[in-house]
């Protein structure tokens, strides 16, 4: 028990991080209370699936696994799966709209919600990081920006930067899911089209590969900040490297095609749904009442 407890416990406390999870939680928790309130309760795989990949977000920030990703760079690769790919796609997969619009009160709707639609420079920002070809092109331009080992290695010197790095890949994570995992009829909402998502899902995989296995097959090491930091485990910097590779290489890849299947069951449950039916244009919010 001692031992567990010293593992749950944070290695650099985050006041930010706990608030963020605990306020995410919360506001699930509430939209799910209220859906079922409504006739509408939400399915139990759906809250689980949530509270699982918020888990273990909170966990690869807040745990001794943050000491040991500092100083193993396989570890390191793994908390970015599941910072980018698992958590997100997790916490997206159990989202529903109705949840969605009912989890934020309706004053957050009036005050925040509602101007930031109308406000064209937000909006706007907002419809190009979501762009089908953006959204893509962000996902992995963000592996391979931070994996520039001299960018990886002032950022795992720089607590500033660290810091930044995990964010990024997290609120990238979210943006990214949402657009191919968004459950919300394009026809009707003016999502992504179901063939985009699927293109979107198989055109981030070989960049994912290609850099896997450039770090997995290197004969050099790549990363010599984790020989300037001390490693946890004494294993050779190329076996530490070669696992790392395989981990971007392989699990990233996989997600990709678990999302792929997701998509096709959408679109084939889509009300009248028909190959090239869906509508291509991007960010319109349909305009839906208001929580009661």
């Amino acid at each position: 028990m001692p031992q567990l407890i010293e593992w749950l416990t944070p290695w650099e406390f985050s006041p930010t991080v706990l608030i963020c999870t605990l306020l995410a939680g919360s506001l699930y928790a509430r939209g799910a209370r209220r859906c079922a309130a409504h006739g509408a309760p939400v399915p139990i795989w759906r809250s689980v699936c949530f509270f699982i990949g918020l888990a273990l977000i909170y966990l690869v920030l807040q745990s001794y696994f943050d000491y040991l990703s500092q100083h193993m760079f396989w570890v390191h690769r793994l908390q970015h799966l599941v910072l980018h790919h698992l958590g997100p796609f997790l916490m997206i997969v159990a989202l529903r709209p109705d949840l969605v619009r009912r989890a934020l009160p309706s004053w957050v709707h009036r005050r925040v919600v509602g101007p930031a639609v109308r406000d064209p420079f937000l909006y706007g920002s907002y419809r190009f990081i979501q762009h089908p070809l953006v959204a893509s092109l962000l996902f992995v331009g963000l592996i391979y920006f931070w994996l520039t080992p001299s960018i990886h290695f002032a950022a795992m010197l720089s607590t500033p930067r660290y810091l930044a790095m995990n964010w990024s890949m997290v609120i990238d994570g979210l943006l990214f899911w949402w657009v191919v995992l968004d459950p919300r009829p394009p026809a009707a909402h003016g999502t992504a089209g179901y063939g985009t998502r699927t293109v979107m899902l198989w055109a981030v995989i070989p960049p994912q590969i290609i850099l896997g296995a450039h770090i997995g097959l290197s004969e050099t090491s790549l990363f010599s900040v984790y020989n300037v930091c001390g490693r946890a485990w004494p294993i050779s910097p190329i076996v530490d490297q070669q696992i790392g590779g395989l981990i971007t290489w392989i699990p990233a890849s996989m997600m990709s095609i678990v999302a792929a299947l997701i998509v096709i069951r959408l679109w084939m449950h889509a009300p009248n749904a028909t190959p090239g039916a869906a509508r291509r244009t991007h960010g319109t919010i349909a305009k839906e009442p208001l929580p009661e």
